[in-house]
């Protein structure tokens, strides 16, 4: 049986903060503002694989009502649905997220977040990235949207 989720996070730039995305640090760039590390790919990734095997969201796994999560890596979280959707039978085929914003330059360090986010997911994970022409939110440089889709499978 093979399934598909879609996910999608968004988070407002918080320059007070290190921004953590796709599970790297990047250096000199603003943070996201949120309750955890704010990484908007791991928080879309999570609700993809949560989606597609019909268990939640990342609200039901992690919630922000939760102290023990508070400035919490994102990663974390990802392992966390991992776990839930191992005890259901289900597992990662693979992993597609869309990063829209206009920063930070991704494609310099595509190759590198792919690696550790496929290693984290235990199945490929690409990424792309994209600006939105200087329209809404994030074309105002005001913060990051991912879209992930996952594709699972009970083997």
């Amino acid at each position: 049986m093979i399934r598909v989720g879609t996910g999608f996070d968004v988070h407002a730039y918080d320059p007070a903060a290190p921004l953590r995305l796709a599970g790297l640090d990047w250096p000199g760039e603003p943070g996201l503002a949120g309750h955890s590390d704010g990484d908007a790919v791991c928080h879309a990734v999570v609700d993809a694989l949560l989606a597609a095997a019909g268990l939640g969201d990342i609200g039901g796994l992690v919630g922000v009502d939760r102290e023990d999560t508070a400035g919490a890596p994102s990663t974390g979280f990802v392992r966390a649905a991992l776990r839930k959707l191992a005890a259901d039978g289900w597992a990662p085929v693979n992993v597609s997220v869309q990063i829209v914003g206009e920063r930070p330059k991704f494609s310099p360090r595509r190759a590198e977040a792919q690696a550790v986010m496929s290693e984290l997911v235990g199945a490929p994970v690409s990424l792309a990235a994209t600006t939105s022409d200087g329209l809404g939110f994030t074309g105002r440089g005001e913060g990051i949207a991912a879209i992930a889709t996952a594709l699972i499978e009970r083997p």
